[in-house]
């Protein structure tokens, strides 16, 4: 068997195999008694039928087809093994010459994991960026909790104003006809946050309860129910209750009312200290960002296709649940947006193309700096996903299964390797504030919304592809 391999683009190589005759006369015997065993041919026990009445039922090309067939299936293999060649997928082949008497030729084109060559990922120039915690921010804080603990009372003695809350009543109609949607008994609303039609609050302001406004509205061009976009609506309105929001003195009480604090000035200060950590855990975020950032700019890759449409799937299931968190199905979002399935694909690829070329940068870089994962800690996982996803049987079986424990354990390699790159550069500035390490908010492998799409679809970590081609540890 003659075999050579050429490098071809988007992470392919291609195969070309010569096989000799007598491969292909051994494959005719084993194919006539395979299609024997299978085929009924009047006159003959099964099994027993000769070659020239197995063609005379099947067809002329029958048993060279089935030959061709089972010597390229196992030549491929041979190939792959020779070649030291981990295959992504199933190839595409294409006969080039398959004639009883003469050489069997064929090409084989093989998806295979991509090479990555690392750029610089450690001596960049930046550093941690820690937002300030000034007194600004602090006086933002309090003004949100005694937003969160105001009352709301009756506006008797003023019209309204931005700000009131209001119950409201409306008909909307088009062309004196109502149309869908168009009309509420009862609709909570606050005035200036401008949650319906813009203008619409506006037309209220200055009313008491009890009155009735009438006016027209047009609706934006851009409106998500295209058959009101544009168009001018008549809407009659009646107020039905009207409040204002009450804010709590800030005095002591209030203090004590939010914890364990004596009074302001000690509120103020654990304030102080909760967003200063805060702040820590931000600047350690957006630092571990830049890194990766900076690596992936600096790597050499090409990104197979195969793995961006995976990842592309991925992205979609993760939109799936997060439109049905806000209570909207995706058939419905799609008729609102006038958008198909492929459009959407249209719109994630870029960014699954980003994603993948990041796991795979940074999988590389666990393997230059020798990241491992024990088997304890992927278990330690596996036992965390059947706690998490009880009663989902579909999720935990994939998290039991090999797929799932080399998306487990590539996240965790993942993770430690970003942290260490971190950790390295704080140890290398001793003057620099210490910052919080991300795995002490008992985040988990199987907690993030890409673990369960991932379960969802049962994809393969594109990380592990790597893992495949060359055992982790070794330097690209």
């Amino acid at each position: 068997m003659n075999v050579t391999a050429t490098p071809s683009p988007n992470s392919t190589i291609l195969l070309e195999i010569e096989l000799p005759p007598e491969r292909l006369e051994r494959s005719m015997d084993e194919a006539t008694r395979r299609l024997a065993r299978r085929t009924r041919v009047a006159g003959f026990r099964p099994g027993k039928a000769p070659r020239f009445m197995l063609e005379r039922v099947l067809g002329q090309s029958a048993v060279l087809d089935e030959a061709v067939e089972l010597l390229i299936q196992a030549a491929y293999r041979d190939a792959l093994v020779e070649q030291g060649i981990v295959p992504l997928t199933e190839a595409s082949v294409e006969v080039v010459q398959a004639v009883e008497g003469q050489p069997v030729i064929f090409k084989a084109t093989v998806q295979v994991p991509p090479e990555v060559i690392l750029g610089d990922y450690a001596n960049f120039n930046f550093a941690p960026e820690i937002e300030a915690t000034d007194d600004a921010r602090i006086d933002q804080v309090v003004s949100e909790l005694r937003d969160q603990t105001a009352t709301l009372r009756p506006v008797e003695d003023r019209p309204a104003q931005n700000g009131d809350y209001a119950v409201i009543g409306f008909v909307g109609t088009r062309d004196g006809q109502p149309f869908e949607g168009g009309s509420s008994d009862r609709m909570p609303i606050v005035l200036g946050e401008e949650r319906l039609i813009p203008g619409f609050e506006a037309h209220l302001l200055g009313t008491r309860v009890g009155d009735q406004v009438e006016f027209d509205l047009t609706f934006p061009d851009d409106y998500g129910e295209t058959s009101l976009a544009g168009h001018t609506a008549h809407f009659a309105v009646e107020v039905k209750e009207l409040r204002e929001k009450i804010l709590p003195p800030l005095d002591d009480e209030l203090a004590t009312q939010m914890g364990d604090f004596k009074d302001v000035a000690e509120l103020r200060l654990a304030i102080r200290e909760r967003l200063e950590r805060s702040a820590l855990d931000r600047a350690r975020h957006s630092f571990s960002d830049r890194i990766i950032q900076y690596a992936v700019a600096n790597a050499t890759l090409a990104v197979p296709p195969i793995l961006v449409d995976q990842e592309v799937e991925v992205m979609h299931d993760e939109f799936r649940a997060t439109i049905a968190r806000q209570g909207i199905g995706e058939a419905a979002y799609l008729k609102a947006t006038e958008q198909t399935e492929a459009d959407l694909h249209t719109e994630f690829r870029p960014r699954a193309e980003d994603r993948v070329k990041t796991l795979l940068v940074i999988s590389r870089i666990a393997d230059t700096d020798g990241v491992t994962v024990d088997d304890a800690a992927v278990e330690a996982e596996v036992a965390a996903a059947r706690r998490r996803y009880a009663g989902d049987g579909k999720t935990i079986t994939y998290f039991e299964s090999e797929r799932g424990r080399n998306f487990i354990r590539s996240t965790l390699r993942r993770t430690r390797t970003v942290e260490g790159l971190v950790d390295a550069w704080l140890a290398a500035h001793p003057e620099h504030p210490a910052l919080p390490h991300l795995e002490d908010d008992g985040k988990s492998a199987i907690e993030a919304e890409t673990a369960g799409s991932n379960a969802a679809i049962g994809a393969t970590d594109p990380a592990t592809v790597l893992d495949l081609a060359e055992p982790a540890g070794n330097p690209a």
